[in-house]
Formats: C-alpha cells, sequence, structure tokens
C-alpha cells in the first residue's frame, strides 16, 4: 500500500501540473475516504491543500472526525455550514413542488441537493485558489454509482477510483489516517441516521468480493443473487459514470 500511495501522489501531482493548477480542494466528510484523498493531495502538493468541512444539519461527530483528521494532517481547513442554504432550497422546492401537486414529502430527489451544494461550495474555494477538486469516491461506489450525480460526483479528478473499499482502509494505515475514522460506519450524511450500507443494503465486504469477481469472470465464490443484485447496480448506474452524450447530426 505504501508503493500504491506513492504511485497515486505522483499521479495526482502530474495531473494538477498538466491542468496548470497549484493546489487540490477536498472535502472532509469526517470519513476514511475523504481523509485518504486528503491524505494523498498533501503528499502530492504539500501545503498546497485545503480541506472544506461542509455540515448540513448533520451529525456532531461528522465535523469532529473531519477536524480529527485536519489535526492529524497538519491540514488547513475552512468550515461552511450550508444547512441555512439547504433549509431555503426546501422552502423554495417544496412551495414549487405544492404549486405543482408534489407531496412535499421527504424524497431522494431532495436529500441529494446536500452533495450538490456542497460541489458548489468546494468549486468556490477551488476557483478561488486556483486548485482542482480532489473527489473522495472508491472503485466500489463508483462501479455501482453510489453517488449523486453532479454533487460528489462532480470532481476533477477520482484519486481512490481503482481501490475497492477494503483497499482504501488498508491504504489508509499507511497514510496516518486516525484508527477511529478508519473503523468508523461510512456515511453520506444524507439524513440523520444514515449509512452507506443501511442504504444500499448490502455491506462493502460483500460487495467488494461481488464486484471483484464480476471483474475477473471467477464468479463461483459468490452467491448466484447477490451478483445478479451487484450487476443489475451497475447497469442501472452506467448514465453517472458517461459525460452526457450528444446527438450527432452528421451535418457539415
Amino acid at each position: 500500500m505504501e508503493r500504491v500511495a506513492v504511485q497515486i501522489a505522483d499521479w495526482m501531482r502530474a495531473y494538477a501540473a498538466s491542468a496548470g493548477a497549484y493546489g487540490f480542494v477536498v472535502g472532509l466528510s469526517g470519513g476514511v475516504d475523504s481523509a485518504c484523498t486528503a491524505a494523498l493531495a498533501q503528499r502530492a502538493m504539500g501545503s498546497a491543500v485545503l480541506g472544506v468541512v461542509m455540515p448540513c444539519h448533520s451529525d456532531r461527530l461528522d465535523s469532529e472526525f473531519a477536524e480529527m483528521v485536519a489535526i492529524a494532517l497538519g491540514l488547513e481547513t475552512v468550515h461552511v455550514d450550508l444547512s441555512p442554504v439547504f433549509d431555503q432550497m426546501q422552502q423554495v422546492l417544496s412551495l414549487a413542488k405544492t404549486e405543482a401537486g408534489g407531496s412535499g414529502e421527504r424524497s431522494m430527489a431532495q436529500a441529494n441537493i446536500k452533495p450538490r451544494l456542497r460541489m458548489l461550495t468546494l468549486y468556490y474555494y477551488a476557483a478561488e485558489r486556483g486548485y482542482l477538486v480532489a473527489g473522495t469516491g472508491n472503485k466500489s461506489e463508483i462501479m455501482i454509482g453510489y453517488f449523486t450525480k453532479y454533487g460528489d460526483g462532480g470532481v476533477d479528478l477520482e484519486p481512490l477510483g481503482d481501490l475497492y473499499k477494503g483497499q482504501v482502509r488498508a491504504l489508509a494505515a499507511v497514510l496516518g489516517v486516525p484508527t477511529a475514522v478508519i473503523d468508523r460506519a461510512p456515511s453520506a450524511g444524507l439524513w440523520p441516521g444514515q449509512t452507506d450500507e443501511g442504504e444500499m443494503g448490502i455491506r462493502y465486504d460483500q460487495l467488494d468480493a461481488a464486484l471483484a469477481a464480476i471483474e475477473s469472470g471467477y464468479k463461483g465464490s459468490v452467491p448466484p443473487d447477490l451478483l445478479a443484485r451487484v450487476q443489475d447496480m451497475i447497469d442501472g448506474s452506467e448514465h453517472k459514470r458517461r459525460v452526457p452524450p450528444i446527438c450527432r447530426l452528421g451535418l457539415r
């Protein structure tokens, strides 16, 4: 994993140079993925890394764990409370929904406002400093589309994108991420008590095993119903991993 860390940091440094960028902005959620991304960014660019903590009616532990990571890494941070902006959006959209005859009940569409507000915030700081937004998605999540389109999926590069969740945890230990962060239950913070595994209905170790089996073609050790379910998740989220298609007209 030390060799992996060196390879990713070198790649990040080269990518920033090719884009004419001076550093990286990373959203710190208090989870292991964002902690690893921040640590790798720091290896790549030294002090030219900004960690952004963006609570939005979040569990207070999210900010506390994010601060723990920042202290452990010696990372510069800014805190932006997005709760008032989210509330205003909720009010405006709920009124619009009522006028359109909608139910007004909480939905995934409403929950996804949070990661999209975070994306806006990260790009503000990136533009202000001439930095790139480093994504925190891992291979397990990207393959099944477990991210918000133009939210946490709206980034300039994905340093962890070729590492399964289990591999990210192993990398975290090499990078000096606090053990409490590594062991914490992953959550996107979409609503109180939300966890990634609870929302997906599958443990990350099961997901990693199924994805590895699908990629390698050796599927005998994974239950067929699990394989079918994960394959459906991959197929159903394909649009999230592609740039918007263009209708090619062939005009000259």
